[in-house]
């Protein structure tokens, strides 16, 4: 898998074997085998050119590293311990990098939950025989936003 999300294309055979090569002496038949098993366990597609396939990943390398983690903290008897002693193991610049993805997924929530707010809004607008656009149209009259027809004070 690693030459495979190294090439970050769909590869034939030939291809990753010649990588592989030039780091020590393997078959054809080895690295046909490997990719042809790789693709029954459904980590990677393949699609037929001529007489031979192209294999391209099913995932990335991070999403397939996330499911590894995901699933042997879902299998701790203690989630938050598990947690606790992984946290324990990273370097500074790995505890930096999982600060930045905390913000980055706290950003990702608070936009939903805006848009969905944004959705019931407008909803509720259309059930009141409002219209599509007049919930958000009275959200922002009430908020006194300019050129909505509100009396608000302007910005």
């Amino acid at each position: 898998m690693t030459r495979v999300w190294e090439w970050n294309r769909p590869v034939t055979v030939r291809e990753v074997l010649e990588d592989l090569q030039k780091e020590r002496s393997i078959a054809y038949t080895t690295v046909m085998t490997v990719l042809d098993n790789l693709h029954q366990k459904g980590w990677v597609r393949r699609e037929a050119e001529g007489r031979a396939y192209r294999y391209e990943a099913v995932s990335t390398r991070a999403a397939y590293a996330a499911a590894l983690m995901n699933e042997a903290w879902s299998a701790s008897d203690n989630p938050a311990a598990a947690l606790v002693a992984f946290f324990g193991m990273m370097s500074p610049d790995q505890r930096h990098a999982l600060r930045d993805a905390v913000r980055i997924v706290q950003a990702d929530d608070e936009r939903a939950e805006e848009r969905a707010e944004e959705r019931a809004e407008e909803r509720a607008g259309e059930r009141a025989g409002e219209g599509p656009r007049a919930g958000r149209e009275a959200g922002s009259e009430e908020r006194g936003e300019p050129g909505t027809g509100g009396e608000g004070k302007g910005r």
